[in-house]
C-alpha cells in the first residue's frame, strides 16, 4: 500500500472517529447544537418496580422493557415524598416538601406554600427559554392558583380523572376507589387512551422550535377498570403474593412505623379470605400496569417514527412506588423501600443501556434537564443535582444519598447500600440493601452500625417547613385519592 492511500485511509478513519465523538458528546451535553433538544417527559402513577427489577414474573411490560433496553436506568431511585401531590410538587418545583411544607395530599397546596407560589416551574421555565410547551393527563393531581396550569402550556390542557370507575356489582372493597371491572366500553372511556392519542398527533406535527413534552398516566393507580383485554392476560395460577412478603415483617418495626400501615383493611370484600383479595388484587394491578406500558408504548413509538427521535431526550418515572402488600401495607404512604422507590429511566438518542446504582432522587430532574438542554436556570435555587454527569460517565462514583420525606421529622435516607429511617420520636430504622434488599431486618440497634448510621444521619434535615393544611393532619396511613 503506498503511503498516499495510507494516508488518505488515516484521515477517514479520524474523520469517522471525530464524527462519532462529536454525535455522543451533542448527545450527553447538547446545549451548542443549533437546535435545542426536545423533552419527553412521561409520568405514571403508583408504579411499583417491578418491571425494572422484573422481580414479579408475572408481569408483563414489553414496552418498559424495550425502554429499559436503551436507557440509562437509574436503580436506586427514589421520590421525595411517597403520595402524589407532594412528589409531583417537589419534581415540578426542582424543591424539597421540607423547604415547602407540602408533605401529604391536600386541596390547595399550591395557593398555600409560599415557596411553590414564588418558584418558576419546570414547563414554565422551558417556556420562557422559547420551547413549544404541550401537557396533558395527570400533571399537579390538584388545582393551581388561578389560570397558571393553563398558562404553563401552549396547548389547552385536558386532565380527565382516574376513570372509568366501576359499576357497583363489581366491587371487590368497600370504596369506589378498589373496584375491579375489566372493561368492555371502548378505550376511548379512559383519558389515558386520549391523552396518548394527543402525544401521538402532536408528534406527527412539524414544529418549528423545540419542545417540552409532558404525558401523565393515571393508570395504574386504582380503580382496578382496564379494558378487558389486559385483565385476560393474566391467568389466576400466575398470581403469586408478592416478592418480599414475609408473614412476620413487623416484628421489628417501630411504632411510629406502624402507624403508616394500613393493614390492608381497603382489601377485605366479604365472602373472601385476605389472601384470596390480596391475589384478586395484585391481578388487577398487573392489569393496570400493562394497560399503563401499551399507552407508554403508543407514545414512544410514534417519536421513534418521528424526525425528532434524533435530538429528544425521554425521561420516564412514577410519582411513587407501591407495596402490595409487603409489610401488610397495600398502598404507599410510607418510609420503605416499596413506597419510595420509583421505575427510572433516562433515554438519550444514541439508546445505550446503562444500570446506574447511584442514588438520586425525582428532584433531580429539573436541573438535569436544564443543563442538558442548555437553558437558563430558573430564578429559584434547585434543590436536586444535575445528571448529566452520571450520563458522561455511568461508573461515576458518588457518595451521595436520596432522601425522602412524609411530615415534619419523618425522613427516609437512602445510600447505594443502606436505607436508614428516623421518626420525630427519635425511633430508627437501617436496612443493608446488598443482603436485605427487602428490608426485613431491622440493623439500627446494632453497636457496629453507628457509623454508618451517623454518615446517613447526615442527609437528614435540619430544619422542616411547617407542614400546609393536608390528610396528613390527624390521620396517616392511606391516600386513596393520588
Amino acid at each position: 500500500m503506498n503511503s498516499k492511500l495510507l494516508w488518505a485511509i488515516c484521515l477517514v478513519a479520524m474523520a469517522i472517529s471525530v464524527s462519532g465523538f462529536k454525535t455522543f458528546a451533542k448527545e450527553i451535553d447538547p446545549a451548542g447544537a443549533s437546535q435545542k433538544p426536545n423533552v419527553l417527559f412521561i409520568v405514571v402513577d403508583d408504579m411499583n418496580s417491578w418491571s425494572v427489577l422484573g422481580d414479579y414474573p408475572a408481569l408483563k411490560v414489553p414496552n418498559i422493557k424495550k425502554l429499559l433496553s436503551q436507557s440509562y436506568y437509574f436503580s436506586n431511585a427514589s421520590c421525595a415524598a411517597p403520595v402524589c401531590i407532594p412528589s409531583r410538587a417537589s419534581f415540578f418545583s426542582g424543591v424539597y416538601p421540607h423547604n415547602t411544607g407540602v408533605y401529604g395530599n391536600g386541596p390547595d397546596v399550591w395557593g398555600v406554600s409560599k415557596k411553590l407560589g414564588e418558584v418558576e416551574t419546570l414547563p414554565e421555565c422551558f417556556k420562557r427559554n422559547g420551547y413549544t410547551t404541550w401537557g396533558r393527563g395527570k400533571t399537579f393531581h390538584v388545582s393551581l392558583p388561578g389560570t397558571r396550569e393553563q398558562d404553563m402550556f401552549d396547548n389547552a390542557v385536558y386532565n380527565g380523572g382516574f376513570g372509568p370507575f366501576p359499576a357497583k356489582a363489581y366491587w371487590s372493597g368497600k370504596s369506589h376507589w378498589y373496584g375491579i371491572q375489566p372493561w368492555e366500553g371502548p378505550d376511548t372511556d379512559f383519558p389515558d387512551v386520549k391523552n396518548a392519542t394527543a402525544a401521538v398527533e402532536f408528534l406527527n406535527q412539524k414544529h418549528e422550535k423545540p419542545f417540552f413534552m409532558y404525558y401523565g398516566l393515571y393508570r395504574p393507580h386504582s380503580p382496578y377498570t382496564a379494558p378487558k383485554r389486559f385483565m385476560e392476560m393474566y391467568k389466576d395460577s400466575e398470581i403469586t403474593l408478592p416478592p418480599g412478603y414475609l408473614k412476620n415483617d413487623l416484628d421489628d418495626i417501630p411504632d411510629k412505623g406502624k402507624e403508616l400501615i394500613d393493614g390492608m383493611r381497603a382489601l377485605q370484600t366479604a365472602g373472601l379470605t385476605k389472601e384470596q383479595a390480596w391475589l384478586r388484587f395484585l391481578k388487577a394491578y398487573c392489569a393496570n400496569y400493562s394497560f399503563a406500558d401499551w399507552n407508554l408504548g403508543r407514545v414512544l413509538e410514534s417519536l421513534d417514527k418521528s424526525p425528532y427521535a434524533k435530538n429528544t431526550i425521554v425521561v420516564f418515572c412514577s410519582d411513587n412506588g407501591f407495596h402490595n402488600g409487603a409489610k401488610d401495607h397495600w398502598t404507599k404512604s410510607t418510609l420503605w423501600e416499596q413506597a419510595d422507590a420509583v421505575p427510572f429511566l433516562i433515554r438519550l438518542p444514541n439508546g445505550k443501556a446503562y444500570k446506574c446504582p447511584q442514588p438520586i432522587t425525582l428532584v433531580d430532574i429539573y436541573p438535569t434537564l436544564v443543563e442538558y438542554c442548555g437553558i437558563q436556570a430558573p430564578k429559584q435555587k434547585l434543590d436536586g443535582q444535575s445528571l448529566v454527569s452520571i450520563l458522561k460517565n455511568p461508573k461515576l462514583k458518588s457518595t451521595r444519598t436520596a432522601l425522602t420525606t412524609y411530615g415534619e421529622g419523618y425522613s427516609s435516607v437512602r445510600s447505594e447500600q443502606y436505607r436508614y429511617i428516623k421518626y420525630p420520636d427519635g425511633s430508627e430504622e437501617l436496612y443493608d440493601h446488598s443482603v436485605d434488599p427487602y428490608e426485613h431486618t431491622n440493623l439500627a440497634s446494632k453497636p457496629n452500625m453507628k457509623g454508618v448510621i451517623a454518615r446517613l444521619a447526615a442527609g437528614i434535615p435540619t430544619h422542616f417547613e411547617k407542614a400546609v393544611p393536608s390528610k396528613l393532619h390527624g390521620k396517616r396511613g392511606n391516600n386513596d385519592e393520588g
